[in-house]
């Protein structure tokens, strides 16, 4: 990213409708090709585009709403703000037209993500990382599968939105798919160690 795009934030007021949805991620990629933060165009939009449909669908449609960006040294800080006060929570089983998946992926793309109350409503936020490597296909794909474990995992599992509950979820993925790999008649160690070895030969790659 270009040095001076530290200093910048972009604040796009926008109507909660879906026609304006579309428009609203062209600006999002607009403005960051235009601060050279490439490596964020996909998440950045994909992000926005959830948010802007959470407002439609929980505050309303044709709700006044604002998006702001703003680039925190190697992260890129999305917010949408509107008028309601009411926080929205993760939960691990939710009907996807009842509760969205755009906390979920929020949760999972980002390094960081919650609401701040305001004067006038409230603001869902998250911080994207700029770097890279975040951006790779096996990130994007690990990325998905930890949204649909969180749909699969029961309402008994003690649900703390953020990153953290998520990389608790990693060692249970893993320990699933052994579980399945060894009711196959497969060695899990012999496919750990495969896994490790692709994991270390890519980061030395990058």
């Amino acid at each position: 990213m270009h040095e001076d795009a530290r200093r910048l934030r972009c604040v796009l007021p926008f109507e909660a409708a879906s026609k304006e949805v579309h428009l609203l991620r062209l600006e999002v990629k607009r403005n960051l090709e235009r601060w050279g933060a490439l490596s964020v165009l996909d998440e950045a939009g994909l992000v926005a585009t959830e948010l802007a449909t959470n407002v439609i669908k929980h505050v309303g449609e044709g709700a006044p709403a604002t998006l702001v960006l703003e680039p925190r040294g190697q992260r890129l800080r999305v917010e949408v703000h509107d008028g309601s006060r009411a926080v929205p929570t993760l939960s691990a089983v939710c009907d996807e037209a009842e509760c969205g998946r755009g906390l979920h992926l929020l949760a999972s793309l980002s390094e960081e993500w919650g609401t701040l109350l305001t004067a006038t409503g409230k603001a869902v936020w998250c911080e994207l990382s700029l770097t890279p490597v975040r951006q790779s296909a096996r990130v994007q794909r690990a990325a998905a599968v930890l949204d649909e474990y969180c749909r699969l995992v029961g309402p008994n599992v003690l649900i703390t939105p953020g990153r953290a509950f998520l990389e608790a979820l990693i060692p249970e993925i893993i320990a699933d798919l052994l579980h399945w790999l060894a009711a196959q008649g497969g060695d899990p160690d012999e496919v750990l160690d495969l896994a490790l070895a692709r994991y270390d030969s890519a980061t030395e790659a990058a």
